[in-house]
């Protein structure tokens, strides 16, 4: 889990202070990245899948620090900013 600059959801709905991922990868061509924007008790407000693949896997593929990898391309994805 990593934190993320505050992201307020419509309809009172709350305000995502996390993002978590769950990176499966097929060690062949892609990641399938489940990721969660949680509040600040760890509740889901956002949940969805990603697919990294092709350059991106390779960067990946290629990097140092994998999940960190995996937390940076998936916080550009949908937007919101590690902090």
């Amino acid at each position: 889990m990593k934190q993320i600059q505050p992201v307020v959801f419509p309809l009172n709905l709350g305000t995502a202070t996390i993002l978590n991922c769950i990176g499966s990868d097929n060690f062949s061509t892609s990641v399938n990245i489940f990721y969660q924007l949680l509040n600040t008790e760890n509740q889901p407000l956002q949940s969805g899948n990603l697919f990294l693949i092709g350059f991106d896997y390779e960067a990946y593929n290629t990097s140092t620090d994998g999940n960190e990898y995996i937390y940076q391309w998936t916080a550009t994805e949908l937007g919101v900013t590690l902090i």
